[in-house]
C-alpha cells in the first residue's frame, strides 16, 4: 500500500509504516541519543512517535535502555493511539509486542509468508509495570478482536492468515498475564479465523517465527516431538519437506548445525539448494550473537554463503580474534577483503563488504585501513543505490506449497556513520581527503556529517 506526500512516498508493510521523512528525523533523533542528549532526542522524535511501526518502536527500545519513564510513557502513548486506528492490524499489534517481549527483533505477517527484521541492541525483555503490560494486552484484544472482513476482502497488511497467526503466536503470553476474559474472548477469534486460513496456515503453529521469543524452552521441546510425530504421519513429499524445514529452522535458532541435516531430507531439490543459503545465513548470525569466533569459521568453510554474508561473517569473526590471536584475525580481514572484491562494482553490497572490512580493519591493523577505504569509495562511487546507510542484511526462502520469509538484519558496519567518525577522530586530514572522493551527494553528506560530529564531540569532551 503506497501513499504520496509531496513527492515523498511511504508504504505501508508488515513491518508498519516505511516513510522517508519520518525515518530521516529518527535517524537524527538518534544521533542525538548515541550523544547522550537523550531528552532532546526525544523531543525531536515526538512528531512521529504515535505511528506504530519498526522504527518508532525501534527508537524508543532504545530509549529506554537509557531512559525507562521517557520510553515507557511515550509507548503507553502509543498503545492508546493504535487501540483508536481502524487501520491498526495484528501486525500492528507484533510491532507493539516487540517493545515488551523481543525488543530489536520484529515479525510480520501475510498470507503469503513472515518477514522479519532485527536491530542492533539489547535483547532482554525490559522490566515494566504491571499497568503498562496490562495496556498492551487492552490494546492487543481490542485489535485483534475487531470484526472480520469477508475472505478477500480484508484492507490489512496481515488479512486473515497473519492475523490467524499473531493470536496462535501471542495467546501464551495472554494465558500467562492477561485478564481471563480477554484470553478467552482471543480464542473464540481463533476458532472464528480457523475456517477462513488455509491447512498450511493452521500448520505454522509449529513455526520457528511463531514461536520465537514468546514460548518457554519446555514448549519448545514438546513442538519439536509434535513436529517429528507429524513428520511419520506426512503423506506426500511436499508436507514432509514443509516439516523438514520447519525442524531445520528451529535448529538453526538455536544455532545447532544440525539444522544442515534436516535441510539435507527435503526432497525437492530446488528448495533444498535455497533452504541450505537460508539455514547457513542463520546458523551465521547466531555464531555472531554468540561470539564463537569457531563455528563463523567452520560456516566461512562449509556454508552455502553468498559474498556479502562471508564478507560480514569474515569480518566479524576477525574482530572477536583481535585481541586473542592478531596473527589469525589479519588473515581472516585479508579472506575478508578478497571476498569483497569477487562483488560487482555495480552492486550496492559491494562498498558495503569492503566498509565491513575496514571496521574490522581499524581495529587490528589501523594503518592498513586506508587502502581498504580507498576501495570502498571507488565502489561507492560505482555502485547503484548506495547511500552509505540503512545497511542491511536480507534473505528470502521461498518455499513449494509452504510459506515464504524474507528477514532483514540492520548492520551498522554496512554503513558510512562509524568509520568516518573513527577515522576523523585517527586522522582528521585523511578523514576529510576520503569524504572528498565520494562523488554522489548522499554518501558525500553521510560521511561529512559522521566527521563533524567527530569533531564536535572532541571538542565537547
Amino acid at each position: 500500500m503506497r501513499r504520496e506526500n509531496g513527492g515523498v512516498v511511504s508504504v505501508v508493510t508488515p513491518l508498519g509504516l516505511f516513510d522517508p521523512m519520518m525515518i530521516q528525523r529518527l535517524d537524527a533523533a538518534r544521533q542525538l541519543l548515541e550523544a547522550d542528549q537523550i531528552d532532546r532526542a526525544v523531543q525531536f522524535a515526538d512528531p512521529v512517535l504515535s505511528v506504530a511501526s519498526q522504527y518508532t518502536v525501534d527508537f524508543l527500545s532504545s530509549v529506554r535502555e537509557r531512559n525507562a519513564i521517557a520510553a515507557d510513557n511515550r509507548y503507553a502513548a502509543m498503545l492508546v493511539s493504535a487501540a483508536a486506528n481502524p487501520q491498526a492490524d495484528a501486525n500492528t499489534v507484533s510491532i507493539l509486542a516487540s517493545y515488551l517481549f523481543t525488543p530489536h527483533l520484529y515479525i510480520g505477517y501475510t498470507n503469503e509468508g513472515t518477514y522479519t527484521r532485527s536491530f542492533p541492541g539489547s535483547s532482554a525483555a525490559p522490566l515494566v509495570s504491571p499497568q503498562l503490560q496490562l495496556a498492551f494486552f487492552e490494546a492487543a484484544a481490542n485489535i485483534l478482536l475487531r470484526t472480520l472482513a469477508p475472505p478477500g476482502e480484508e484492507q490489512t497488511t496481515s488479512h486473515h492468515g497473519g492475523h490467524y497467526l499473531m493470536i496462535k503466536r501471542l495467546l501464551p503470553l495472554f494465558e500467562q498475564s492477561a485478564p481471563p476474559e480477554l484470553t478467552s474472548a482471543l480464542r473464540a477469534q481463533l476458532e472464528n479465523l480457523s475456517p477462513l486460513v488455509t491447512t498450511a496456515t493452521r500448520d505454522r503453529e509449529d513455526d520457528d517465527w511463531v514461536r520465537k521469543g514468546v514460548r518457554p524452552d519446555n514448549m519448545i521441546e514438546n513442538w519439536e516431538q509434535s513436529l517429528r510425530d507429524r513428520l511419520d504421519h506426512a503423506k506426500t513429499s511436499a508436507e514432509r519437506d514443509q516439516i523438514y524445514l520447519q525442524l531445520a529452522s528451529l535448529y538453526a535458532g538455536k544455532g545447532d548445525l544440525r539444522a544442515r541435516d534436516f535441510v539435507d531430507e527435503v526432497a525437492d531439490p530446488e528448495t533444498r539448494t535455497d533452504a541450505r543459503v537460508y539455514i547457513d545465513i542463520r546458523l551465521g548470525r547466531q555464531a555472531v550473537a554468540k561470539k564463537d569466533s569457531s563455528r563463523i569459521i567452520e560456516l566461512i568453510h562449509t556454508g552455502e554463503l553468498d559474498h556479502i554474508n562471508k564478507t560480514w561473517l569474515l569480518a566479524q569473526a576477525a574482530k572477536l580474534l583481535a585481541k586473542s590471536d592478531s596473527e589469525k584475525a589479519s588473515s581472516l580481514l585479508d579472506l575478508a577483503v578478497a571476498e569483497a572484491r569477487r562483488l560487482s562494482p555495480s552492486d550496492a553490497d559491494a562498498p558495503r563488504a569492503f566498509l565491513a572490512a575496514a571496521n574490522a580493519m581499524f581495529l587490528i591493523n589501523r594503518s592498513a585501513v586506508w587502502e581498504t577505504m580507498n576501495e570502498a569509495i571507488k565502489n561507492a562511487n560505482s555502485a547503484a543505490g548506495f547511500t552509505g546507510e540503512d545497511g542491511e542484511l536480507t534473505f528470502h526462502l521461498i518455499t513449494k506449497g509452504g510459506p515464504s520469509y524474507t528477514s532483514y538484519e540492520s548492520v551498522p558496519d554496512f554503513d558510512l556513520e562509524g568509520i568516518f567518525r573513527n577515522l576523523a577522530d585517527f586522522d582528521y586530514d585523511k578523514a576529510v581527503q576520503l569524504a572528498r572522493g565520494l562523488t554522489k551527494d548522499a554518501p558525500r553528506a553521510m560521511a561529512t556529517l559522521a566527521i563533524a560530529r567527530s569533531v564536535l564531540e572532541n571538542k565537547k569532551k
